[in-house]
């Protein structure tokens, strides 16, 4: 699958502790992907800030390049990408599912597919083989499962944890690698310049969960007994006190905050 022309989309991450800059981890995964699929062929573009050296990082996993569509933040990168792809020969987008700065909306593989005219694949795992203008892909689903795909190209993938490890970034090939800058239209994003943005707050926790894999399973984890003594029963109590009491339990199981 070397002749297959493959584009990846990058951006900068941030460590989940420190907040520092680095390469977000499933992008690096879907470069990853990308190199596996074109090799030396693979061209790997970020819209951004040509100085930002978290950006090297990627030029670590053996690449020569990042093409940067030079842009300041605040900026909409989907116009900018959405143009350059449109010009070019690329059968296969490959981004991350979602960025760990800025909206982190997850939005922009979406809107790109759309705008663009091209199919979506969310969740690809791997490409197994192309032939005739047809890739055969396999789509991650909830536990481990996958869904074997046939999608015509060229096509946009997502590529989250499912996609195989990216390998790790060498400082030599980081320096040499080249960040080249290309001047685009720049497009303003007024909503994001004004919005204010603040962490992520946790999902509720699910009070059970279960663990079983076929139905039959589930059926008796549903309807089994609930073992230990340590509930309690309401009987005959205001709803002041019901309500109360379902409140307390809910701040204990960590289902509110």
């Amino acid at each position: 699958m070397t002749d297959l022309q493959v584009i990846t989309l990058v951006s900068v991450g941030a460590h989940p502790l420190s907040g520092r800059p680095r390469r977000a981890e499933q992008d690096a995964r879907a470069v990853e992907l990308g190199l596996h699929l074109a090799g030396e062929r693979l061209q790997v573009l970020h819209a951004g800030d040509p100085q930002q050296e978290a950006l090297r990082a990627y030029l670590g996993m053996g690449l020569d390049q990042i093409k940067i569509l030079e842009q300041p933040a605040h900026s909409d990168a989907l116009p900018v990408l959405a143009d350059y792809l449109a010009d070019s020969s690329a059968q296969l987008v490959l981004t991350g599912s979602q960025a760990e700065t800025g909206e982190g909306s997850g939005m922009l593989p979406f809107l790109l597919a759309e705008q663009l005219g091209w199919p979506l694949v969310v969740g690809l795992a791997a490409v197994e083989q192309v032939s005739d203008g047809v890739a055969q892909v396999l789509q991650a689903l909830p536990r481990g499962q996958r869904r074997r795909l046939q999608v015509r190209l060229p096509f946009v993938a997502s590529v989250d944890n499912a996609a195989p490890t990216a390998r790790q970034s060498a400082f030599g090939p980081a320096r040499r690698g080249l960040l080249t800058a290309e001047e685009v239209e720049l497009v303003a994003d007024p909503l994001f310049a004004s919005a204010q943005l603040q962490p992520a707050k946790p999902r509720p926790k699910r009070l059970k969960v279960i663990k079983a894999k076929t139905g039959a399973e589930r059926m008796k984890a549903a309807t089994a007994k609930a073992s230990g003594g340590g509930g309690q029963v309401l009987k005959d109590v205001s709803p002041e006190a019901g309500a109360e009491a379902i409140f307390k339990l809910l701040l204990e199981e960590g289902v509110l905050r």
